[in-house]
């Protein structure tokens, strides 16, 4: 028999469950089964969702003053340390020799980025704040990272449902990018091959080229400074081959450390009273339509660069302009295939890509250049 205190404890924690937080800890669930069964950015979703169900627990302490989500959030996430680890692993993980065999695929890469700025404007005409409506139009860089600094920053109780749809958007390219590509092209567009460039990058290319683009990027649009420095930190360290244990360390120990840490934190903010909102499937709607305009406008630049080039470009590769690294790259390819076995674009729609992750990050900092944030 439970004694009186064990009992009064028990009916207190059953009193304390809303239906609120009987759906989030459903959201939990449909995460855990997009990250196991699906396998979609799992290294990212499954912490996700195990923050959201601890944080959707009745009276859990986890969320208190001294709570470890509470901690996490406030160590990595408030101060925005977390994803700029995140991104020195990203650029140590990320060949940018296909964008300097081909430098004019940057612009593919700016290209990309227009659904964030027409995303903006529409969230703005649906009554969302500025600091809101930039946030809800950075998903569009198809780039987590980037997502949760921008939202950390201008809307941060927003930032549960922006990570969610950033990431989940990102797990869903192989399945959002090529109804866009059809849409856009011809049959015989898709099945333009391109010429590989015999060229090739010196390891003195290699090793300027994060140097002279943080230098560059942090003079115009300082606002971009944390983002693309540390992006081309992890870079630099790849290519200059004299901090390999440094390197590794940056792409795998303290990337997946510090990946874990952000997903608990990002799903401890996903509380049910303040995540389910109308706003909530606002966010979602208007996260997908920024990447499909970001698809859309990068192959109707590419197409445009097929004419000046004398039907020389695939349009195909202009939707890889986009930050999701490699996988974007690897959808093109497998479309392009689809028309025609011998074709291969991957080289080249991963230099579009390339640029993609770049052109997300200055957008970034453009767009909190916009707000006057820092």
């Amino acid at each position: 028999m439970l004694d009186q205190e064990t009992l009064a404890l028990l009916l207190r924690g059953l009193s304390a469950i809303t239906w609120q937080s009987c759906v989030m800890l459903c959201v939990a669930f449909a995460l855990f089964y997009l990250a196991i069964v699906k396998d979609y950015e799992p290294l990212l979703l499954l912490p996700i969702g195990a923050g959201c169900m601890l944080a959707n627990l009745p009276l859990s302490p986890m969320m208190g003053e001294h709570g470890m989500l509470q901690i996490l959030y406030d160590m990595g996430v408030e101060n925005e340390l977390f994803p700029l680890f995140i991104f020195i692993g990203i650029g140590a993980l990320t060949d940018f020799g296909p964008l300097l065999e081909n430098p004019k695929f940057v612009l593919l890469g700016a290209a990309g980025q227009f659904g964030i700025f027409l995303t903006l404007i529409l969230a703005l005409m649906l009554g969302f704040t500025q600091p809101e409506a930039v946030s809800i139009g950075i998903i569009g860089a198809i780039d987590g990272p980037t997502s949760i600094y921008v939202s950390g920053l201008l809307a941060p109780h927003m930032l549960g449902p922006i990570t969610v749809a950033a990431y989940s958007y990102m797990s869903l390219v192989p399945i959002i990018m090529p109804p866009c590509i059809y849409l856009m092209t011809s049959k015989n567009e898709r099945m333009i091959h391109m010429e590989y460039s015999s060229r090739k990058i010196s390891r003195f290319t290699r090793i300027s080229f994060p140097i002279i683009v943080t230098v560059v990027v942090g003079s115009c649009v300082p606002f971009a400074t944390p983002l693309i420095g540390t992006l081309m930190l992890g870079n630099l360290m790849r290519e200059s081959g004299a901090v390999e244990r440094l390197c590794n360390a940056s792409s795998n120990e303290i990337a997946n450390t510090v990946t874990l840490f952000l997903g608990l934190a990002i799903g401890s903010t996903m509380v049910g009273e303040k995540f389910i909102k109308v706003q909530t499937l606002y966010i979602l709607i208007l996260g997908l339509f920024a990447f499909a305009l970001d698809c859309v406008t990068g192959v109707f630049f590419a197409k445009i660069l097929n004419i000046i080039t004398g039907g020389k470009v695939n349009p195909i590769i202009g939707s890889a302009g986009i930050s999701a690294f490699p996988m974007a790259a690897r959808v093109c390819q497998r479309v392009a295939q689809e028309e025609d076995f011998e074709n291969f674009l991957l080289m080249h729609a991963m230099g579009a890509n390339a640029a993609g992750q770049v052109a997300s990050v200055v957008a970034g900092g453009v767009v909190l250049a916009l707000m006057g944030t820092a």
